[in-house]
Order: C-alpha cells, then sequence, then structure tokens
C-alpha cells in the first residue's frame, strides 16, 4: 500500500508506517500548490494528511477515486466532506486524547496573558518604554472565582475547566450537544442554553468542532451580549468568529479581551488592527505544540493507516458508521 505523507511528521510515526512495510512518500517541497498535491494524492492508495489548507471534498474524491483511506494528524476534520467519505466507505481516521492537555494548556495560558494583559506589556519592554510606575495604567484582572463558560465541553474543554477550578476556584458552566456527566459530577459544571452561556460567562472557551453552520456564530450579535468584562478564548477553529466583529467588540469596549490561537483568516494579516489592542493575545496555532502531543499524534495517525491496511477498523475513526 502506497501512502502520501504532505509534510514530516515526528520519527514515531515514520517508524510505525516503515515497520508495517508501508511504501511512504513525503515530498522534499512541502509547500504544494493544490495541484501537486492533487497529483500526488492520485498516485497513492492512503493520505496522513498533516494541516487543513486543501479540502476533502467532492471534487477531491471525484480526482481522486483510488484513495481508500484518510488519516488526519488532527483532530479537526471540519474539511473533510465525511458524507462523500462514507458513500465511498473511506474511513477517516484523526487524533484525539493525545493533545487534550496540550491544547488546554494554551487556553490556560491565554486566559490569563489576556487577564495581565502579558503581550501588551511585554511590548512594551521590548520597546524599552517600561516607564515609571503608574497604579492606574493598563490594569489587569484577577480570576478568582469567576466564571468560565465552555462552549464544547469534550475533551479539551473538561482539561481546561479542570484546571480553572484547581488554580481559580472558578465556577463551569457549558453548552453542549449532550450533558457531560463527568464534569457535572467532578467539576460541579452546569449545563446551561447558548443564550444562557453568552450571558453569564466571565471567560468563554471555545472547544467544539467546527462545523460549517457555525460559521461566525460568535459575531456582534454575541459580543453585544456578553459582560463588559468578558474574556473570549478561541483554541478551537477561526472559522467560529467573526474577526472584524470582535474587533469592534474590543476596540468599543463591548468585552474586555480576547485570546486567539486560531484566527480568522489564518494565518492572520500582519496589518490586522487586533494585534494592536492591549487587551489582545494572538498566537500562530501552537495548542498541540508539545514534543510529548506531536509524538503522539504522529503515533495514532500511523497507527490509523496500519489497521486499515491490515484490514481492521481504524482506532480513532471519526465515521465508523461505514464499518456497520
Amino acid at each position: 500500500m502506497k501512502v502520501f505523507i504532505n509534510k514530516r511528521i515526528p520519527e514515531a510515526g515514520i517508524r510505525l508506517l516503515k515497520d508495517a512495510n508501508l511504501e511512504i512518500f513525503i515530498p522534499e517541497q512541502e509547500n504544494l500548490s493544490y495541484e501537486e498535491w492533487l497529483n500526488y494524492c492520485r498516485s497513492h492508495d492512503a493520505i496522513l494528511s498533516v494541516g487543513g489548507e486543501f479540502k476533502f471534498d467532492k471534487d477531491f474524491f471525484n480526482e481522486c477515486p483510488n484513495i481508500k483511506a484518510i488519516a488526519l494528524f488532527s483532530v479537526g476534520f471540519d474539511h473533510v466532506d465525511i458524507q462523500e467519505a462514507d458513500a465511498r466507505k473511506i474511513p477517516v481516521g484523526n487524533t484525539p486524547d493525545v493533545l487534550s492537555k496540550a491544547t488546554s494548556d494554551v487556553a490556560f495560558l491565554l486566559m490569563q496573558s489576556v487577564a495581565r494583559r502579558a503581550s501588551y506589556n511585554f511590548e512594551k519592554v521590548k520597546s524599552g518604554n517600561w516607564g515609571d510606575f503608574d497604579p492606574l495604567h493598563a490594569l489587569g484582572q484577577e480570576l478568582y472565582g469567576k466564571t468560565l463558560g465552555i462552549f464544547g465541553l469534550g475533551r479539551i474543554g473538561y482539561e481546561m475547566a479542570k484546571k480553572s477550578k484547581a488554580a481559580f476556584g472558578m465556577q463551569i458552566i457549558y453548552h453542549n450537544r449532550h450533558h457531560n456527566e463527568e464534569a457535572e459530577k467532578n467539576l460541579g459544571a452546569k449545563y446551561v442554553s447558548f443564550d444562557e452561556l453568552i450571558e453569564q460567562s466571565d471567560v468563554l472557551s471555545i472547544h467544539a468542532n467546527f462545523k460549517p453552520e457555525q460559521k461566525e456564530l460568535f459575531n456582534a450579535s454575541v459580543f453585544d451580549r456578553m459582560k463588559k468584562n468578558a474574556i473570549f478564548i478561541n483554541t478551537a477553529r477561526g472559522g467560529f468568529h467573526h474577526q472584524k466583529d470582535l474587533y469592534a467588540a474590543l476596540s468599543e469596549h463591548k468585552i474586555w479581551g480576547a485570546g486567539l490561537d486560531v484566527t480568522n483568516p489564518e494565518p492572520i494579516f500582519k496589518d490586522d488592527p487586533i494585534l494592536e489592542l492591549s487587551n489582545v493575545c494572538v498566537l500562530p496555532h501552537i495548542g498541540s505544540a508539545t514534543e510529548e502531543a506531536r509524538n503522539g499524534m504522529a503515533k495514532v495517525a500511523a497507527e490509523n493507516i496500519f489497521a486499515f491496511s491490515k484490514g481492521e477498523k481504524m482506532p480513532a475513526c471519526v465515521n465508523p458508521e461505514i464499518y456497520a
């Protein structure tokens, strides 16, 4: 079986595939055009896909009828048309669990960085503008006893809630498709409606899987109803928020601050005015960027390919219905 990997991944995953005697190909030039990427896909049986710049949509599947399996180097699978994959009985694997702690760490980091205006103050130090002591300048806020609202309380959201509860005694509310009984039992989390979530949260953190119908769900109409002291955190997908509306809400002091590991668009334009605000911290999508998480992702993605090559069910499959 010929496996196309569009970018380098940690050696742990490569070694597993080689030990399984699978034929793997990684292009020397990793910044591929769409046509280059598509040509490589056409000549392989399976894809271990890193990044989400190209979509696995109906056009892709029509162009590459040879593709029999897709293993994603990510938890999110919003760039894959699962209905089309199902229709062709193509399993799609992802990498859950192994990056939950690392990604929640970044959400927790952003929450604190925004609350204490860390990015703004770091830039002051770098520019030599430390200044004299000013009791009223660029004050932050404390998080003790505040309410953390989680949109999408799954594995990553649970880790974020657990950290926030332990460190700051934060009250946890959440909005999900289903109740999270573990969070309710262990963290005292309270299920609320979406309206209650946006109106009651002092910190609102997004941890849901993105779906097209949720595009720019967090927009002016939502920001207008949030608390004026609210901090908005997005480490999930940039498509969840309307970037210009977020900038307006921040600059007009309708909400207090924002921490983003994902942007809309992504990468963010270097002249985006949101980068000039003192109450914002933006990171370049580093949620899973630890050695432990990336090694774990490589192993799980490789295990998905390996299982498929043996005619077995992928251990982390997002469309298990194809096996029914």
